[in-house]
């Protein structure tokens, strides 16, 4: 394993989940007195799981029929746009 790489999106997907709604959904949930708070943790670690396994599914069918290159292209250009409309609603 390359631990750089590792390190790398470790750190980039921790990053780009703190703070957001999926945290915020799972403090709720995580409040209420009456749910045991291993049952929040489980549930939400397996979704969080089942999602990135979506990702790296697609990314990996994706990589099969489009160069890398235009992946990256069209990953910087999707992130900009969600920037830019972010700061227009704001």
């Amino acid at each position: 394993m390359d631990w750089k790489i590792f390190l790398t999106i470790f750190a980039s997907v921790l990053i780009a989940e703190l703070g957001d709604k999926t945290q915020l959904a799972t403090m709720l949930f995580a409040a209420d007195k009456e749910v045991s708070k291993y049952t929040v943790f489980f549930a939400a670690s397996a979704a969080l799981i089942v999602a990135t396994a979506i990702g790296v599914l697609a990314g990996s069918l994706m990589s099969e029929y489009i160069n890398e290159k235009y992946l990256h292209y069209a990953a910087g250009i999707g992130f900009i746009v969600i920037g830019f409309f972010t700061l227009y609603k704001a």
